[in-house]
């Protein structure tokens, strides 16, 4: 399809408390690295996409506003802000690729941002909170204490879990040592993850400080141009399918552990794709919480419902297993800028593709799935990606 949106170029900033950042700043940086990345000009740009949660994490709303202050030939560019929950990245890639298939323009640029660290910790949970349904599943604990529920519903109905929680964030901080851009590069061991200590208490049920991802500063941005400008281009990585499948905002209306609307994603993404779990290389999922990493293997058919700590325990998504899933560390260890997310993944796994990963490279990449969530699996995203040159 000659309309198809496909991704030409990227950028990503480390991912951490980067002081020395703000927002506009993220933003702006990651639009001048990924058209020089594309080797696009900023006056072919003909729609651009700003990603951003905010809701009190940024005194600077409007972000939609800072992008075209990377560079003066942005100036009159139509830009947009998105917001998804943790899913923002990638609806606004979606959107990007909305806006090309439409006809209504050649190239676009999808940014994901977040200014987390400004914040006071305290001010944190409140803030995150917006990301579900308020007016049952309010939390001192935040998205933390609502997963750790989670976590001990699934505890509760299939067993204790912990090992395998352990050893899925072992996997991902071992996975992002070879990540340049990981807020954290170091192996922790499964022992570390394993033991609650004072270096790693309980923070919420069953799930220690190691299952949870970190509060993160960062940004990405991806390149989108129609089929006709891709074939011209050095990169060009297709969707073979993207899917939305959205469900209920309140847990109490669906069962916390199945993460059904997740399940519904991936079997239409791979039926609009016309594969199988089998013929992907890799797959980056969203591990906000080691919980959901490991329920995640179940909803994307990896393992049955019950045993996503097989998957695990058998090295089935070890970067070397049957399915590598988060060999860039996910958001556990690479970290988790809330509006960057789903953007990083997207380059996380073109660079793969493309056979740009560094030490992170998968042998003979050639088909990536992405899933991205915002709230506890309420939006759900899936790509399957693919080089297409």
């Amino acid at each position: 399809m000659s309309n198809a949106a496909t991704i030409v170029g990227w950028a990503h900033s480390p991912f951490g408390k980067l002081p020395d950042l703000d927002l506009e700043s993220l933003i702006t940086g990651v639009v001048r690295d990924a058209l020089a990345h594309a080797e696009i000009g900023a006056a072919d740009v003909d729609f651009m996409t700003v990603g951003v949660f905010n809701n009190g994490l940024s005194p600077q709303g409007f972000e939609a506003g800072l992008a075209s202050l990377a560079d003066p030939l942005l100036r009159f560019t139509p830009s947009l802000h998105v917001e998804n929950a943790c899913a923002t990245g990638t609806a606004a890639i979606y959107s990007a690729a909305d806006f090309i298939e439409s006809g209504r323009g050649r190239i676009a640029l999808a940014i994901g941002a977040e200014k987390m660290t400004a914040v006071h910790a305290s001010e944190l949970p409140r803030i995150l909170l917006s990301g579900c349904y308020r007016k049952e599943e309010e939390n001192p604990l935040g998205f933390a204490g609502i997963f750790g529920a989670i976590a001990q519903a699934y505890f509760d109905k299939y067993g204790d879990r912990s090992e395998e929680l352990a050893m899925i964030a072992a996997k991902n901080h071992a996975n992002a040592v070879c990540n340049p851009f990981a807020h954290v590069r170091k192996d922790l061991g499964y022992e570390f993850c394993n033991q609650v200590s004072n270096q790693n208490p309980l923070v919420a049920g069953p799930l220690r400080r190691t299952d949870c991802s970190m509060v993160s500063d960062g940004a990405a941005a991806v390149v989108l141009a129609d089929g006709v400008t891709a074939a011209t281009l050095r990169r060009a990585i297709r969707f073979r399918a993207r899917t939305q499948v959205n469900d209920f905002l309140p847990l109490s209306r669906r069962d916390p552990t199945a993460f059904e609307g997740a399940r519904q994603a991936w079997s239409r993404a791979m039926a609009q794709a016309g594969v199988d779990l089998k013929h992907l290389s890799l797959v980056e999922t969203h591990d906000c919480f080691t919980i959901a990493e490991l329920i995640e293997y179940e909803a994307m058919g990896l393992v049955p419902p019950g045993q996503g700590g097989r998957a695990i325990r058998e090295g089935l998504t070890a970067k070397d297993g049957q399915l590598p899933v988060n060999v860039s560390g996910g958001l556990k260890a690479r970290g988790h800028p809330l509006g960057a997310t789903g953007v990083s993944q997207h380059v996380m796994a073109a660079m793969q593709l493309m056979g740009e990963a560094g030490q992170m490279q998968v042998n003979n990449a050639n088909l990536a799935g992405v899933f991205n969530m915002g709230g506890a699996a309420v939006a759900n995203y899936v790509s399957i990606l693919e080089r297409s040159r």
